[in-house]
């Protein structure tokens, strides 16, 4: 069964579900807007935030919240390296095998590139075709996902090394 959430525009965070599986990706925040960003991240019950890009802002805030900072960080435009795969499906095995209600929010920069690839490899893990993730991910997240990552999804296989991270 596959759920997903309308929301607004390529800024708005799009809520993601999958096969047990629950994902927000959404826009890196600032200091600005962190207090905004804590308030989306408990709206969708998500307590652990992937960070794909450089880190620009405090995790303190989030911290005090009990939210936990994953950095998984890869060149803006670019595609994840074998180990980032690797600690990305380990995370979602150890997540949703603890609780199927949990949401893992992912971030990169705009949310367009490096999010929606993990959460592609995700869905594609999970026994999607990676025209179906795409498609899938960029109903809600319009602009997701670029050429060379797309090429990337195209040649990715789940594999053996990969499937214990799977959830069942």
């Amino acid at each position: 069964m596959t759920s997903q959430k309308k929301v607004g525009g390529p800024g708005s965070p799009a809520h993601i579900e999958y096969k047990g599986t629950n994902f927000l990706i959404i826009n890196q925040p600032s200091a600005a807007n962190m207090s905004i960003f804590i308030d989306e991240l408990r709206r969708y019950n998500s307590r652990i935030v992937v960070r794909c890009c450089d880190p620009t802002y405090s995790t303190d805030q989030l911290a005090s919240e009990g939210i936990i900072v994953v950095d998984l960080p890869f060149d803006d435009g670019g595609t994840p390296n074998d180990e980032i795969v690797t600690q990305w499906l380990e995370l979602i095995a150890n997540t949703f095998e603890a609780s199927n209600k949990e949401c893992i929010a992912v971030h990169c920069v705009a949310g367009l590139g490096r999010a929606p690839v993990l959460v592609a490899i995700a869905l594609m893990e999970n026994g999607m075709k990676y025209h179906e993730a795409v498609e899938f991910i960029r109903q809600r997240r319009r602009g997701a996902i670029n050429a060379k990552q797309l090429s990337f999804l195209e040649k990715y296989k789940p594999s053996k090394k990969h499937r214990r991270c799977r959830v069942q």
